[in-house]
């Protein structure tokens, strides 16, 4: 794919367009300390493409150039921005797709740490694989603000329970 071709995939006017949406979530997510600079990740997908924050940028300062697009079903890069890397946690973010997730959001957060620690202790004082195992919440204001789901119309309301996949992390 050529440079014009593949700069077309990053190029709306549309804040909702994933190229424009990754860099307005990790500037709102560095504000609210859940990354801090060039920590975590994000990533979404739309239709066949994978958009992909990069690798070693401050979060803050993403434009939609910075973004990396992956088709879906091949695993290949569409448009590969010439001096970033791609997310380490890219095979993070296929796992999350893989199991039905259209947007993977990767913190180092104290607080993202913090739940996972907790869960991943749980599962083992329940002799449970944690790769079984969900962070849930519920009844709690903050979840009015999350949409209810793949296919489901609406947001969460106080009394329904909001499930978040823990996926090990590793080094490489």
């Amino acid at each position: 794919m050529d440079s014009a071709t593949s700069d077309s995939l990053i190029s709306s006017p549309d804040p909702q367009h994933p190229a424009n949406l990754i860099c307005t979530l990790c500037r709102n997510f560095y504000n609210w300390g859940w990354v801090t600079g060039t920590g975590g990740g994000t990533s979404i997908r739309h239709g066949p493409h994978i958009f992909i924050a990069p690798s070693g940028v401050q979060k803050e300062l993403l434009q939609p150039t910075d973004m990396f697009v992956m088709d879906y079903a091949t695993r290949k890069y569409l448009r590969e921005p010439p001096v970033l890397n791609p997310s380490q946690c890219t095979p993070l973010f296929l796992a999350a797709f893989d199991r039905g997730a259209g947007c993977c959001i990767h913190t180092h957060s104290q607080w993202a740490v913090l739940v996972t620690l907790l869960v991943e202790r749980d599962a083992r004082e329940s002799d449970e694989d944690v790769r079984s195992r969900c962070f849930e919440i519920e009844q709690i204001e903050q979840i009015k603000g999350i949409p209810k789901g793949k296919g489901k119309q609406g947001m969460l309301g106080y009394f329904d329970r909001l499930s978040i996949p823990i996926i090990e992390n590793t080094a490489q």
